[in-house]
């Protein structure tokens, strides 16, 4: 329905209505068809169907087709798609409804199938395209019908299968004397331009043909005479209801330019004239493709090419629409969507693309046909071409890297740069494209066509860039688009250079999924593109970058929901388990304050260099030997003196396990790289369809999605550290080594427990004291000792009498750490280890005496001697196995809790290897991200490896010595 709607002036204005229909005030009564005019010139040349357009047109390559309407609504762009030729006899192609049309009872399809022509036998009363034409038999006497189809002839040698007079091979058919006067036989006279032979001389003046239908059907003469306007060729009478004066200026807005047009000062307002009167179709398309070259931009009160193209729409709604879409205008191209708030967003994300794609099965589906169909800038009909074979893609490329862009589900990146004098030669005459998407219909099995919406980034709406926004319910969709534009920006003449080239430098098709459905669905693709104005200088010398893309997107809202509630309950049981970690790590250190920690690995190294340990030497002197005594003239009974050798051992064996893993490091990062980058695990993080591990040299490599790269590196990672894990503890350490349970059984037959302290209140206790009570001793007598074990002829090794129980976790008490606090702080006076050789006599012996005293004292403890620092033996509860925590504090006793599982690992790489294995995986996986490259993440992967392992040995090395007494010199 139409409301009226004017300027301040009083002047008409044309806007499209909130419900998407025009909103103008019709000024002009209805035109009837038989007071159009039969014929129009636009831009110089015949625009309406005659005999002369029709040998003209048969030139053209039509690979067109017809629709049947699938059209529900607006939103529902949904086409059948079938060849032109299956248009029957009595059909044509319409170029503007891209249907067929049904010709008239005495027509059928002309030549060229575009229009209607009249049957064998009938002559031509007007013709305004189309179905639009009026035929009439001839008489018995004048069967025949004259080449231009006008008027009934006598044919003397008869007629052709066409109803035109026959002549030999050696005579040329007359028709019409010099005048142009029509002849009965054909005899030839000079040309007339009066009734009824309105004729005029041709181009070349040696032949008279029919002047301009417009002229005749304003003046009744050949002559343009006033009041009546003669504009772009063609004849407009001076009383008929013409639209406004259009401006011929176009603005190059990037670069500040506006100049008049030699195309539009040409044909704009002949077009546009054309248009209206006489709903000529081919001016209307080249009216419509000079708005697409104006950028599609409306205002209000511009009377530009979009604003005489708004006008037609809004003052032909009598013609009624196409396929039911309010936005598609009978004889006029589909241009917008209109401008309704919110009509973007029912466009993309309302109706779902009716055929859905799959990578697998019979009904294998992975190929996007974009077909378009293709206008030159006359308005004439081209053809319809697949976009496949870069028709949309202005970078060269092979056949096959350029398809790989319409196959579903690669995201596609095409970019380079082209000169100036290439584009101006490869495009200079521009043409038009209205994109479809075609499938096939699951009930009928026939092809259709769903309309594909363009995102114009440099259209304006008043004044404003209203599709530069992310907010999709302001923008503004609209149907054609071409590459470049070499016409419009051309001055004066139209075989001048232009001085202002408009190129299509980014086009982006998107293609949305369908969320929360598995079957391949998406919304309806969008075509983003944004034009670039290039000023001509030096087209040899000038270069412009141009870019060719395909994303699939995907609305993540409900997906986010689904994470941040995920997240909320995951995060809320990571601070409790936070708070348990936290209230167990507080016990051990037996400190009511809660310090700032660092990162976990880092926490892990901290940890680890400064554990307090110290090695209890249980071995007791064998007997009694006379030694001289410095300062006193005799001889003194002593104790034979303990070796000390068994301790610099055992704690160059624990120097030995601190970096020892549970995976082969440099196996673990060559093993990555080789599956990466020779098997090609890397392939499957490219963004396309692809699940192959290889790739064609040829082929099309799709750019890298950062998330499955990290996933796929990720999962690679830790597969490989699972299968080595697997193999070092099923195999490895039963059949081959286990060094962490042999250190235990080194330690009991060195006769040396390990007391640990990873906390100040917390630690672990190995058990190392013999059964035999010697140690030191010869081969034969320890090979006697071990059969006497293996026998089952001695005691077993446990802390507690008739156990095997060797590892504790320890929980010890605040007096009983302060006890130890005080031996120690002799033997770390000096703030590092006590060197031998650069110790005066005075400090070795006080160190010497402290440690003898820490040994005492530490013996002591484990052999129960001091009441009042005692601890019990117990097994931890499964809750606290669980929770890696202790419920009971040790008040008055020291807890020694059984360990099977040798927690004291926990100290050493061997049982922090989740830790570091996770370091190492996000290590390499942030590398390479940075470079994305594999071979240098591994390198530096390996490196940091080493540097770390270094560090750890070496001030351990210094920590262990510091700790115990041992001189670093020793520990190897």
């Amino acid at each position: 329905m139409l409301r009226s709607s004017k300027n301040k002036d009083g002047s008409p204005r044309g806007f499209f209505s909130p419900s998407g229909s025009p909103s103008v005030r019709v000024l002009v009564p209805p035109i009837k068809r038989a007071n159009r005019c039969a014929l129009l010139r636009v831009g110089g040349a015949v625009a309406i169907v005659t005999m002369a357009t029709a040998r003209r047109l048969l030139g053209m390559v039509v690979l067109g087709v017809a629709f049947r309407v699938r059209f529900s609504d607006a939103q529902s762009s949904s086409l059948l798609f079938r060849e032109p030729q299956s248009c029957d006899g009595t059909q044509y192609f319409d170029i503007a409804s891209l249907a067929c049309g049904q010709c008239g009872s005495s027509q059928r399809k002309s030549a060229q199938g575009t229009s209607c022509s009249c049957l064998p036998g009938f002559k031509l009363v007007s013709d305004n395209g189309g179905t639009s034409i009026t035929c009439e038999k001839c008489p018995e006497n004048k069967s025949g019908v004259t080449q231009d189809g006008w008027n009934c002839i006598a044919c003397p040698k008869g007629v052709t299968a066409e109803g035109k007079c026959k002549c030999a091979a050696n005579e040329i058919l007359v028709e019409r004397a010099i005048n142009g006067a029509l002849l009965d036989a054909a005899s030839c006279v000079q040309c007339e331009g009066t009734e009824t032979s309105f004729a005029a001389s041709n181009v070349l003046g040696n032949m008279c043909i029919r002047c301009e239908p417009t002229f005749i059907s304003v003046s009744r003469s050949c002559h343009c005479s006033e009041p009546n306007i003669s504009t772009g060729g063609l004849c407009f009478s001076a009383t008929g209801n013409l639209p406004p004066k259009g401006i011929t200026t176009v603005r190059f807005g990037k670069l500040g330019i506006t100049l008049i047009s030699a195309w539009f000062l040409k044909n704009l307002q002949a077009s546009a004239a054309a248009c209206l009167l006489y709903a000529n179709i081919t001016s209307c398309q080249a009216l419509g493709n000079m708005c697409v070259m104006n950028m599609n931009c409306l205002s209000s009160a511009s009377t530009d090419a979009c604003g005489l193209f708004q006008y037609v729409f809004a003052n032909t709604a009598g013609l009624g629409t196409v396929h039911s879409i309010s936005f598609w205008r009978q004889n006029l191209p589909w241009l917008y969507y209109g401008d309704q708030p919110g009509l973007a967003s029912q466009v993309l994300d309302t109706a779902e693309f009716p055929s859905s794609f799959t990578f697998k099965g019979t009904n294998k589906n992975i190929k996007l046909k974009f077909v378009a169909a293709s206008y030159d800038a006359g308005g004439n009909f081209l053809k319809w071409q697949y976009l496949e074979g870069g028709v949309l893609q202005l970078c060269p490329d092979t056949l096959m890297k350029l398809n790989a862009a319409y196959i579903f589900g690669t995201t596609y990146q095409q970019k380079c740069t082209i000169s100036v004098s290439r584009i101006l030669k490869d495009y200079s005459d521009p043409v038009f494209y209205d994109v479809f998407l075609e499938y096939i219909d699951e009930e009928d099995g026939q092809p259709y066509l769903w309309a594909v919406p363009v995102l114009n980034l440099n259209l304006q709406y008043n004044e404003m860039f209203v599709n530069r926004g992310s907010n999709m319910n302001s923008w503004f969709l609209t149907r054609r688009m071409f590459l470049v534009d070499t016409l419009s920006g051309r001055e004066n003449d139209l075989g001048n250079q232009p001085k202002v080239i408009r190129i299509a430098s980014e086009i982006t098709i998107s293609i949305r999924l369908v969320p929360n459905t598995q079957r391949g669905a998406i919304y309806p693709p969008l075509i983003a593109v944004s034009y670039s104005d290039v000023l001509i200088q030096n087209p040899s010398t000038q270069n412009v970058v141009v870019s060719f893309s395909v994303n699939y997107e995907m609305n993540q809202s409900e997906a986010r929901s689904q994470t941040d509630i995920a997240l909320g309950v995951l995060g809320g049981l990571a601070v409790l388990w936070s708070l348990l970690k936290t209230a167990g790590w507080k016990r051990r250190i037996g400190s009511p304050m809660i310090d700032l920690q660092v990162v976990q690995f880092l926490h892990m190294l901290v940890t680890q260099f400064t554990i307090d340990i110290f090695f209890i030497d249980w071995e007791r002197p064998k007997g009694k030997v006379l030694k001289a005594v410095e300062g006193e003239n005799g001889i003194k009974s002593t104790s034979t003196p303990v070796s000390i050798w068994r301790t610099y051992f055992i704690a160059n064996e624990w120097n030995e396990i601190q970096t020892i893993r549970k995976i082969n490091p440099l196996f673990q990062v060559l093993a990555v790289l080789f599956f990466l980058e020779i098997v090609g695990f890397s392939n499957l993080a490219l963004m396309d369809s692809s699940s192959s591990l290889s790739r064609s040299p040829e082929s099309y490599i799709a750019p890298w999605s950062r998330i499955l790269r990290f996933g796929v590196t990720a999962v690679l990672w830790l597969v490989i550290a699972i299968i080595q894990m697997a193999y070092f503890s099923v195999f490895y350490e039963r059949f081959v080594e286990d060094k962490i349970r042999q250190f235990v059984d080194l330690c009991c037959m060195s006769n040396i427990s390990v007391f640990l302290l990873s906390n100040r209140c917390f630690g672990y206790y190995i058990h190392g004291r013999s059964v035999h009570g010697h140690a030191d001793t010869n081969m034969e007598e320890m090979n006697m000792n071990l059969k006497r074990e293996a026998e089952n002829l001695c005691s077993q090794r446990g802390l507690v009498p008739n156990t095997d129980g060797q590892t504790f976790q320890i929980s010890v008490s605040s007096k009983m750490r302060q006890q130890y606090d005080r031996i120690h702080e002799t033997l770390t006076r000096k703030h590092g280890p006590v060197r031998l050789l650069h110790s005066s006599t005075t400090t070795f012996e006080q160190s010497t005496k402290a440690y003898h005293t820490m040994n005492k004292f530490l013996g002591s403890f484990i052999d129960h001697v001091h009441k009042e620092m005692d601890y019990i033996v117990k097994d931890k509860l499964l809750l606290e196995r669980i929770l890696g925590m202790e419920f009971m504090e040790p008040m008055e006793k020291s807890i020694f809790y059984n360990d099977e599982g040798h927690s004291f690992s926990d100290t050493l790489y061997y049982g922090n290897e989740t830790t570091l294995l996770i370091f190492d995986m996000l290590f390499f996986a942030i590398v390479d991200m940075a470079t994305q490259s594999f071979v240098l993440a591994a390198v530096l992967t390996y490196l940091q490896q080493e540097i770390f392992k270094f560090i750890r040995y070496t001030v351990g090395q210094k920590n262990l010595a510091s700790k115990t007494l041992v001189d670093e010199r020793f520990l190897m």
